[in-house]
């Protein structure tokens, strides 16, 4: 795989399966160079497998399709050319779409009333006089007064609060209705299943600017009756009604100290009643961490994904709480599911294919598409290290072909509380395509191992972090074909912050490094990164005298190898300036240092960034490995 090969590395989006059971609709999207987009549209794809998939919408990029209630209508999210995300409506027996929305600043994902005559969505309203047709750099300025002002990847919050619409799609004119007002930023809508009642979540309380627990509201369509159904200690996210409309599911956690967030931590399902009470956690905290995708309340339970190991397995989570029963496991990645006449639809991921529609009926697993299946990737090689504790390290291998010795990447990921898992990614093919034998994995720090597992690190991570890593590439040599005497580091974000920590610290186990989108001083990210007002304490520390000692960059002056430094103009997420206090460290002292700037970008470059920017990344990448490799 070349760096222009992402043009061949789908994604499938959250499908939506029609109220008979019958048929699934998928988004597929994918990057393409001579747009300098992503482009993609919505397939029909019949659940019994008795049919090829069909192409349905062709884009710009279509997104979020939602069947209605009735099976009569498909309304999704279209995007692309420069244009605002709007909301769509189109018949599902044959016809044109039409425009529902033109909001400002674009609309959220639709979501249908249960008697199909609306559509409830979410969207940012703009200050009057704010990103409009003027210059920005002339308009007023902003009085900040809290913590939660901005966000990586999006711009500033408190100019355009997120509020809960309702529109009716089959008036000549649609013109959709406010919901909800204030100061606020409102988030994640459904219906109840009698069509009375929306719920959402937000963060309506006077603390909102200096913590990150919110509440699940509810309201009636019209914005009357609005009231709070949960306690204002958690952190939530995702709220669906049961389907007798008596209890709302969401995901949360407790919150940390004063509100903060804590990290490393498993999110879980919760359950609370709609009339008012305790929520009551449905998943162990220790065992299970269910990332925020979509997921589907029905009899019986609720389907939801879970990190397992690098997989992600698809759960059944009974209301009552208890033990989840196992739909769907192994080496893979369950990505999205939707459910409907007793017929459930996942996207999975694995190590051959980015992503493909399954449909479980009938106690029965039926593949429906092959979008990827002819990428011919090279596979993932399973390996365990052994931490100097005696803790086993879980990874991987990605191996060239040919039988070498092959110089070898340690590559390390960003959270830290995330995984690396059972898919294919771009990053290491496209590495151990150029003959670079890549070496991945979860040491302790990273989600889908138990709580216990990711919150190890804790004030202490750099130290802590490297004893796993070291221990995982030791192991990966041990497998033979390898040359330890060319091996090179590189992440990005924590991954970043974890190279320049190794390139400091064991520098003799490496001939040169790459750091990206890294967190390099602890102070100056505290309060420079959109997250680091409460990130930073709950990861590195209460005790602020310590960060320096942790902070890679008060190691720098130890750095000897060559070090390429690669970050993106507007990462809000950890800004530019932890990249330039770095670059400039090892400049002064003579080491061979680069470093790459993407204009326009944020945190999210390598996965989300244009197209042409991925490629040059690549490009780059590869050069400085060509050189010192």
């Amino acid at each position: 795989m070349k760096p222009a090969d992402i043009t061949l590395l789908h994604a499938l989006g959250a499908p939506t399966i029609s109220p008979d059971g019958k048929h699934a609709i998928v988004p597929v999207t994918r990057p393409d160079l001579e747009a300098d987009d992503y482009r993609g549209g919505l397939w029909l794809v019949p659940t019994d497998g008795s049919a090829e998939p069909r192409r349905l919408t062709r884009g710009p990029r279509d997104v979020e399709p939602a069947y209605s209630p009735d099976g009569a209508w498909l309304a999704f999210v279209r995007a692309g050319d420069g244009d605002k995300p709007q909301l769509y409506v189109m018949p599902t027996g044959g016809g044109e779409p039409w425009k529902v929305t033109d909001q400002p600043l674009g609309a959220g994902g639709p979501v249908w009333s249960p008697d199909s005559r609306r559509l409830a969505f979410v969207a940012r309203v703009p200050e009057e006089g704010r990103y409009g047709e003027g210059e920005p750099d002339k308009e007023p300025p902003r009085r900040i007064t809290g913590f939660q002002f901005r966000r990586d990847n999006l711009g500033f919050l408190i100019d355009r609060r997120a509020h809960v619409f309702v529109v009716d799609p089959f008036v000549d004119a649609p013109s959709p209705v406010q919901v909800t007002e204030g100061d606020y930023d409102h988030g994640e809508v459904a219906w109840s299943p009698d069509g009375e009642l929306l719920a959402f979540v937000a963060a309506r309380h006077d603390e909102r600017d200096t913590t990150v627990t919110g509440d699940v509201w509810v309201c009636a369509p019209d914005g009357s009756r609005l009231r709070r159904v949960t306690g204002t200690d958690l952190s939530v996210s995702g709220p669906r009604f049961t389907p007798d409309g008596a209890a709302l599911c969401f995901f949360g956690y407790v919150a940390g100290p004063e509100g903060r967030r804590v990290v490393c931590r498993n999110a879980g399902l919760w359950t609370v009643p709609v009339a008012g009470g305790a929520a009551r956690r449905l998943t162990d905290e220790e065992r299970f961490h269910l990332p925020e995708d979509p997921y589907a309340p029905i009899d019986g339970g609720v389907l939801v994904t879970a990190e397992n190991r690098g997989a992600k397995d698809l759960l059944l989570v009974p209301y009552e709480g208890g033990e989840p029963a196992v739909l769907i496991s192994g080496p893979r990645e369950v990505n999205a599911v939707a459910h409907a006449a007793g017929v459930t639809v996942a996207a999975v991921a694995d190590a051959r294919t980015p992503g493909e529609l399954v449909a479980l009926r009938d106690g029965e697993e039926i593949t429906l598409t092959s979008f990827g299946r002819d990428l011919g990737v090279l596979p993932l090689e399973e390996i365990t290290g052994t931490a100097p504790d005696g803790y086993p390290v879980h990874g991987w291998i990605v191996r060239p072909e040919g039988e070498g010795p092959h110089p070898v990447l340690l590559m390390i990921h960003g959270g830290p509380f995330t995984q690396y898992g059972w898919h294919v990614f771009d990053e290491a093919q496209v590495y151990a395509s150029a003959g670079y034998a890549v070496v991945m994995g979860n040491p302790r720090g990273s989600s889908g191992y138990g709580q216990a597992h990711g919150r190890h690190i804790l004030g202490d991570v750099g130290r802590l972090s490297a004893a796993d890593l070291l221990a995982l590439l030791d192991a990966a040599l041990a497998t033979g074909g390898l040359d330890a005497s060319r091996t090179g580091v590189l992440g990005g974000s924590h991954g970043g912050f974890m190279t320049t920590w190794l390139a400091a610290r064991h520098g003799e186990r490496f001939k040169a490094a790459i750091s990206e989108r890294a967190l390099n001083a602890i102070d100056s990210f505290t309060g420079s990164s959109d997250i680091g007002w409460f990130f930073t304490r709950d990861l590195y520390g209460e005790d602020t005298a310590r960060w320096a000692e942790q902070s890679p960059l008060a190691h720098a002056d130890k750095i000897e190898i060559p070090f390429l430094i690669i970050h993106s103009e507007h990462d809000w997420r950890c800004p530019v300036e932890q990249a330039q206090r770095l670059f400039v460290k090892l400049r002064m002292r003579g080491v061979e240092t680069e470093m790459l700037l993407f204009p326009g970008e944020g945190h999210e470059l390598s996965r989300s960034g244009l197209p042409s920017h991925r490629v040059a990344r690549f490009e780059a990448i590869l050069d400085w490995w060509g050189r010192h490799l």
